[in-house]
């Protein structure tokens, strides 16, 4: 196989990685044609070229969800991805030559980020009009799986990825607190117990976000009971307020709430628990003069936006 590889970079093209890329992203041939504005065949053929480079590993294998990349596929799909990265980034450094205003940015942030990052990223707006901005709110998963592919310049996020390198900077103070609604038996305790906590119904996020990692950390087998899973904090919120239940959020994402007596923080034994809030950076990428100037804005000043705790 070694030698069937040999000659693979001089084989190998950009359309047939391409190709490759599309089939994987729609499942099919004829639709991975219409993206490509190519016929079936065409794309096909794409294919074959490189699996042949390749020393005819197999790249795709059909399921019953349409055609799926093998294990060969995928590292094939992550070359295509850095490739992709290297030549945005080329294309945005001779802008800059050119002399050029302005530049692109990818951001990504947390979906727990969301309730202060935007201000930093608009008062940075303010100070560069020119920067086109990209912004990307997911889970935890979701973030990291952008940063490990080369998608987004920056994140903003409560825990870095630790499975590739990044580099990461802190932006301030990040305490999660268990809240309740105002008129729930347990506000007026003091120092409560973790075991006094069985038997409440307590509301998750879903998995692969952040916050559910945190309390599963930090309770684990403790935090036996009922379980509410919900897909956002806005609607966990709003659930906890109609009595449904119990849950662990971040301190700013509740801020407001607790300032106008909506919400209540349950005084637990161990909390809050104090995090960090993060800007990360992919360590192997090259940050444009634009993505530059967002890391360094907001390592200088991000901490300013956080919101202010009741």
């Amino acid at each position: 196989m070694k030698e069937n590889l040999v000659n693979f970079p001089r084989r190998t093209s950009l359309r047939q990685l391409r190709a490759l890329g599309a089939v994987a992203g729609t499942g099919g041939i004829t639709a991975a044609a219409a993206r490509l504005s190519l016929t079936p065949p065409a794309v096909a053929q794409q294919v074959r070229l490189l699996e042949d480079a390749l020393g005819g590993v197999p790249l795709l294998e059909k399921t019953p969800a349409g055609m799926r990349p093998t294990e060969a596929g995928r590292e094939a799909l992550a070359a295509l991805g850095r490739i992709e990265a290297a030549l945005e980034d080329c294309a945005a450094a001779i802008e800059a030559l050119r002399g050029m205003e302005g530049g692109r940015v990818a951001v990504g942030v947390t979906s727990t980020a969301k309730y202060f990052a935007p201000f930093a990223l608009a008062a940075f707006q303010r100070a560069h009009p020119g920067v086109e901005m990209r912004l990307s709110v997911g889970n935890r998963q979701q973030v990291v799986a952008a940063l490990e592919a080369f998608e987004l310049d920056v994140a903003v996020m409560g825990y870095p990825p630790d499975h590739f390198p990044v580099e990461r900077a802190v932006l301030g103070p990040h305490p999660h607190v268990i809240i309740a609604p105002p008129g729930h038996p347990l506000v007026r305790r003091r120092a409560i117990p973790l075991g006094d906590l069985v038997g409440e119904t307590i509301l998750l996020r879903e998995p692969g976000s952040g916050t559910r990692d945190l309390m599963r950390r930090l309770f684990g087998a403790e935090m036996d009971g009922p379980r509410m899973e919900i897909g956002s904090n806005e609607t966990i919120k709003q659930a906890v307020m109609a009595g449904m239940g119990i849950a662990l959020l971040s301190a700013h994402t509740v801020a407001a709430e607790l300032r106008d007596g909506r919400l209540a923080v349950l005084d637990v034994e161990g909390l809050p628990a104090m995090r960090q809030w993060f800007v990360v950076r992919r360590a192997e990428k090259r940050l444009l003069p634009a993505a530059q100037a967002m890391w360094a804005h907001l390592v200088r000043h991000g901490a300013e936006f956080l919101p202010a705790l009741p």
